[in-house]
Formats: C-alpha cells, structure tokens, sequence
C-alpha cells in the first residue's frame, strides 16, 4: 500500500541530494577539523565554508553561528546559559518544550519566569510583553512559528520591546527555517534556534545564531570547538547535509510555499464540504502555510490518526515531542479550546513533496473515517 506522509512538521525525509553529499562526507572529508594534519585540515575547510553558507543564507555572520545536535540542544542553550541567574525570563505559554522544561529548570534555580497568554488564534500580544516586562528581566523567548497550530508571530515587534528594556531577546525559529524567510538580522533577535531535520535535511544537526557580543556561557564543555564554546567534534556529514538542505530550501522556498499553501487551501475546503462543522485552529490565513489543526465536534483524535495510519496516511494529534507525555494538547488549551476538542484534535502538515491527489485522498478517507 503506498503510504501518504502528513506529518512534515514533525519530520521531513531527507533529500536523495541530501544523503549523497553526506555519504561523500562520510568517505573523502572524515578526518577531525580540530586535527593538522592534511586530512583534519581538509574537513576543517569543509566545516568553515559550510558555516559561511549557512550564515549567509541566514544573514548572519559566520561566527554567530555555532552548530549544535539541534533544536532542542539550540533552546536549552539559548534559555539556561543566555542570562544570569535569579532573574526575570519571559516567555509564552505556548512554547515548544525545549523551551518550557529549560524555563522550568531556571525556576528550579531561582529565576522568576513569566508565561504570557495567547489569542484565541495563538497570537502573543505586544502588549502584554509591556505591562509584564520589567527592568528585571534579563531575558524574553518566544516562538516564531507555532509547531501545533502554524500562528507566526510578531517577532520583530516583541524583540524591540525586550531590547528598550534591557533584555536579551532568544527565538525558537526551528518550524521557520527553511520554509518560511528567515532573517537573522531583519528580525533584530540575540539569539535564533534551528534544527535541519525540518527542512528535509538530517537528523540530529542544528544551530544557534548569536549576535555578535551576547554573552553566552557553554552548555556542552569539553574541547575547543565551536569558538570555545560548545564542544564536541563537529558532525561534519551532517553540517554539510544541512547546508546543502537549506541552500536547496532557499532557492526553492517560493515555488514550494506557492505549492503548498494551494494544497492547505485545497485540504479546508474539501473538509468543510463533507464535514462543515470542522474547526479549524490557529491563524488560517497568515500562519504557517503547511499546519492545518482542526477537529469535528464528536471525534475521536485517537481512533482517528488509528484509522487514518491503516489506510495509509501519516498525521498526528500534535507536537511529536508531547503527543505522548499528555492527553490534552497545551497549546490549544492555551488558545481556550474547550478540554474536549484540545484533546482530540489532530495537525495535518504538508510538505513539498505532496500533491493535489494525496490531499483528494486523504479528504476521503478522513470523511469515511468518521462515519466508521
């Protein structure tokens, strides 16, 4: 049965472009950068030109880029090594758990941290982060885009407000780059998270953007790698798989969110053809083009995502990292979505690689899923 994959926010699959300038890594360039000799100084240029890339495509310089196993290593590093202890943290309560659980870390220590609401749509307020900010407050994380519900949030906005203030200023761009345009500079942030396993790059690879003079302590310590800062031999098949992602991303970034927000428009209106009570969570129209949450009042998530997986097709009820540590989803609880419909609503995430006949199928089978 050929299977039909949903679940791009969770995941991507590598790209075959991808994997082969891996498996050259992995033959002709595996000596250590950090080595003298020929074969350590071979990798090491690899490293170095890699980081240019990706910082250029970024838009950052190549030395405020430091690489990391990925997005939750960057947030954990960005939340519990960026300020002092015994501060103020602001965040919002709709954050990825790397985000969340390192907060949770820094309350262990003795910082206070704040968790501002959301809109109905997922939205942070600009103004909210003005009544709670403070000149205590050392430093503020919110999301850019949402990895549940796909609401992009007003980063640039939030980040001036915590730079009038003193603080430093940290963003979860793993759901962002590669999908959706990512200026390190523009968007005026100290601090940016990423993670290539998102845009069809490998596992187990990301970064961290640090503007230039942010203090940042080592998270991970050992060796000198990463200018002195995060140590471990550098995955270098994997830097380079990551770069070769990203830059195949960019240069198709605009024919591919074309594509895929005519399937996300395509999926809400068959949907609401056969189920025309579907609800649909988060900001339809200017979040996210591959994130569509929804739910239809009396379905079983569970049975559903079951049912949807043996005929074929691969969703989930939301973050991947959550979906089993509870039964109700945070995120729509978050946005004041009644306990029943957070615990059963699923996320449909659509990649590059899907088609109008996929979505046409697994609007069908959806339909005769809930009638079954």
């Amino acid at each position: 049965m050929d299977r039909v994959y949903l679940d791009n926010a969770a995941t991507t699959c590598i790209r075959p472009e991808v994997l082969d300038v891996m498996t050259t890594a992995y033959t002709s360039a595996f000596g250590n950068p950090s080595s003298v000799h020929r074969e350590g100084q071979r990798a090491k240029k690899l490293l170095e030109e890699a980081r240019e890339s990706i910082a250029s495509l970024l838009h950052c310089e190549p030395s405020e880029l430091f690489f990391t196993s990925g997005g939750t290593e960057s947030d954990n590093w960005a939340i519990r090594c960026s300020s002092e202890k015994e501060l103020q943290i602001i965040t919002s309560s709709i954050e990825h758990a790397a985000v969340l659980r390192s907060c949770k870390m820094r309350e262990k220590e003795g910082s206070l941290v704040i968790y501002l609401p959301v809109d109905s749509k997922g939205w942070v307020s600009t103004d909210e982060l003005k009544r709670k900010i403070s000149p205590d407050t050392s430093l503020v994380s919110v999301m850019l885009v949402n990895n549940e519900i796909g609401t992009i949030e007003p980063i640039q906005e939030l980040a001036e407000i915590a730079h009038e203030n003193g603080a430093l200023f940290h963003t979860d761009a793993v759901q962002a780059v590669g999908s959706l345009p990512v200026d390190f500079q523009d968007l005026g942030v100290d601090l940016l998270s990423f993670s290539a396993h998102k845009f069809y790059g490998p596992r187990g690879i990301g970064g961290l953007c640090v503007k230039k003079g942010t203090k940042l302590h080592s998270f991970v310590v050992g060796g000198a790698q990463e200018f002195r800062s995060r140590a471990g031999t550098e995955n270098l098949p994997a830097i380079l798989g990551m770069e070769k992602a990203l830059r195949l991303a960019e240069i198709e970034r605009e024919t591919a969110t074309k594509h895929i927000r005519t399937l996300s428009v395509l999926l809400r209106q068959e949907i609401t053809k056969v189920c025309p009570q579907v609800l649909f969570h988060g900001d339809m129209e200017n979040g996210h083009p591959g994130i569509v949450n929804l739910y239809v009042p009396g379905m079983d998530g569970e049975k559903v995502l079951l049912y949807l997986d043996l005929k074929g097709f691969a969703c989930s009820g939301g973050a991947a990292c959550s979906s089993k540590d509870a039964d109700v989803s945070y995120v729509l609880a978050a946005l004041g979505v009644p306990k029943e419909e957070a615990k059963n609503s699923i996320r449909v995430s659509i990649g590059a690689n899907n088609t109008q006949e996929e979505i046409l199928s697994f609007v069908k089978a959806f339909a005769s899923v809930l009638k079954a």
